[in-house]
């Protein structure tokens, strides 16, 4: 299953807000993507269906092995990209807004080589 930008985006923030509370409810997606509790539960039910997160008895989201995989490249490349308009004198709110955007529509090998070069310049 191809996962859209909304879906990339809920696998990120469930990864994110399980690094910072330990666990995920789908409430917690909610008020921190902004979005309804309808809309994540669609979300959610989707997200179940093509194997990238499970659904605790007790509520709790869990990424799959191919969820977190997905969820940490977007996050590494939003951070990469947040990092390097930063450097570039973009306000560090726009920067983070920008690197949302680009972080689904950057292909491969410019992210590579962004990353290669954001390395070599540290």
């Amino acid at each position: 299953m191809a996962l859209h930008q909304s879906g990339e985006d809920y696998l990120e923030a469930i990864l994110v807000l399980k690094e910072r509370k330990g666990s995920v409810r789908s409430i917690d997606v909610a008020q921190y993507l902004g979005f309804s509790k309808p809309s994540i539960s669609r979300a959610v039910a989707i997200l179940r269906s093509g194997g990238y997160i499970t659904m605790e008895q007790d509520g709790r989201l869990e990424l799959t092995q191919a969820g977190e995989l997905v969820a940490r490249e977007i996050y590494e490349r939003h951070q990469l990209l947040t990092d390097w308009l930063i450097r570039l004198g973009v306000s560090p709110e726009t920067a983070a807004e920008d690197a949302c955007k680009i972080e689904h529509h950057i292909s491969p090998e410019t992210f590579r080589c962004l990353k290669e070069h954001a390395e070599k310049s540290r």
